[in-house]
């Protein structure tokens, strides 16, 4: 699961970088950077609400 949400950060940074470069795309510019952030948070709070040891 967090190779594959690894896989979606490096696509929607590469969407984000592809929308940047071609001047009309700046939309897919602002897709690219909401999904990369969405997903980098989703993979964050996955990975802190993860097993916790019983002390």
């Amino acid at each position: 699961m967090i190779a594959f949400l690894a896989v979606l950060l490096v696509i929607w940074l590469v969407v984000a970088v592809i929308g940047a470069i071609i001047e009309g795309l700046f939309w897919l510019t602002v897709l690219g950077a909401v999904l990369f952030l969405a997903t980098g948070g989703y993979l964050y709070l996955k990975r802190r609400s993860g097993p916790r040891s019983v002390r």
